[in-house]
């Protein structure tokens, strides 16, 4: 059991990380290498998934335009009203809900309403659990379903 708690400890922290070189991209445009070595060299990695790191990082950045089609139409505002922090967590959240189904859809929700305790705006949790959860609904149905 202890390694299953280890991976999720491992992949919180690539979350996190990722997070942070997702919005530094989105305000910045620099090139995806460049931020991820920086995040890699300026901190401990000994303790992150690296690959799930990577696999968050270019993976929500080659499809952040559909990312955003995904929950653009969940949003009581026009996308790019969105918070910087708020926009990277729903392009993180919508991308693992859709491309990792081996992660289950509470914890991709829990995981993005932590991040957005930590980095967002007061109630920007709240906002990112809904939306997070309409979406789970579109995309995880299945799981929902055999949840109840």
């Amino acid at each position: 059991m202890g390694s299953v708690n280890t991976l999720a400890a491992q992949r919180r922290k690539a979350r996190h990380f990722a997070l942070q070189g997702l919005y530094q991209w989105s305000m910045t445009q620099a090139n995806l290498a460049e931020i991820e070595a920086e995040f890699r060299v300026d901190n401990d990695f000994s303790h992150v998934d690296g690959d799930y790191y990577r696999a968050l990082l270019t993976g929500v950045v080659e499809r952040a335009e559909a990312l955003d089609h995904s929950f653009a139409p969940l949003l009581d505002r026009p996308l790019d009203e969105l918070d910087p922090v708020e926009r990277a967590l729903l392009r993180l959240g919508a991308f693992e809900l859709q491309e990792r189904i081996d992660v289950p859809y509470r914890v991709v929700i829990n995981e993005a309403v932590a991040l957005a305790k930590k980095f967002g705006a007061t109630d920007s949790f709240r906002y990112i659990n809904g939306v997070l959860d309409r979406l789970a609904r579109e995309y995880r149905q299945v799981e929902i379903t055999a949840e109840a």
